[in-house]
């Protein structure tokens, strides 16, 4: 952590957070209607949806085949949740892809590997009592592009959210803006981080970023026909010491 960080900033925050959070792959029904019922919560709170019977935010993609749903745990209560797609030539499923296939999909074909987090969703309430968790909840889309060796991290954001993965994640806008299906007037737009040359960078910035081998084979690694396989390391992606003791 830089020596110059303010006590109360949200870097110094989110360290102090960070041994009371934990992320877990939700896969059970019960589990996943918890999440679709945040969602909800979080989507009403925000204006981006209007009241409805079911209570609940469910679309196609959640059970898509390059799909990880992960619960945000703090304290053992549910906080957050975090949607990460990942997308090859082969698996080409999520939102980003449905509106702005026009900028993917020739990436794909070529063989670019993406990481593409979606559904960023928190607590109304718990929110307000840590407002660092944001920090903490894209440190999975950064572990993901680690493990799975992507090209580029994406990021479909509401336009006044773009600052936010300007700052942690270096992305930039590549395409939009453009409406999101369900929601109330809000558009997105589509960010791009060049995984590889920002790497580095967002750990020195961001050292709760960082993370081992064992805890990313963790989170992603599953014995499953939904599997989506990492690519071999480069060797121009350094390992860090205690990702080289964990292998």
């Amino acid at each position: 952590m830089k020596s110059g960080a303010e006590p109360s900033s949200p870097l110094v925050r989110g360290a102090r957070l960070f041994e009371r959070v934990d992320y877990r792959l939700i896969e059970a029904p019960e589990e996943k209607d918890a999440i679709y019922l945040m969602r909800y919560r979080a989507y009403l709170h925000g204006g981006l949806i209007s009241p409805s019977e079911s209570r609940r935010v469910i679309d196609r993609y959640d059970d898509a085949p390059n799909v990880w749903l992960f619960g945000i745990f703090v304290d053992g209560e549910l906080c957050g949740s975090f949607r990460i797609h990942v997308l090859t030539s082969e698996w080409r499923q999520s939102y980003s892809t449905e509106l702005f296939g026009d900028v993917l999909h020739e990436r794909l074909d070529r063989g670019e590997v993406f990481v593409d987090p979606a559904r960023f969703t928190a607590d109304p309430e718990k929110a307000q009592r840590f407002q660092e968790l944001p920090y903490l909840t894209v440190r999975l889309a950064y572990m993901a592009c680690d493990y799975f060796n992507a090209d580029t991290g994406l990021a479909m954001v509401r336009t006044d959210h773009q600052a936010f993965y300007r700052r942690v994640l270096l992305s930039e806008t590549i395409a939009g803006p453009r409406p999101f299906p369900g929601w109330n007037t809000r558009q997105v737009v589509l960010m791009a981080s060049d995984f590889r040359k920002v790497r580095e960078k967002i750990l020195a910035r961001f050292p709760i970023m960082r993370s081992n081998a064992f805890e990313r084979r963790m989170l992603f690694d599953r014995t499953s026909h939904r599997k989506a396989s990492p690519r071999p390391v480069l060797a121009s992606v350094p390992l860090s010491p205690d990702e080289a003791l964990s292998l």
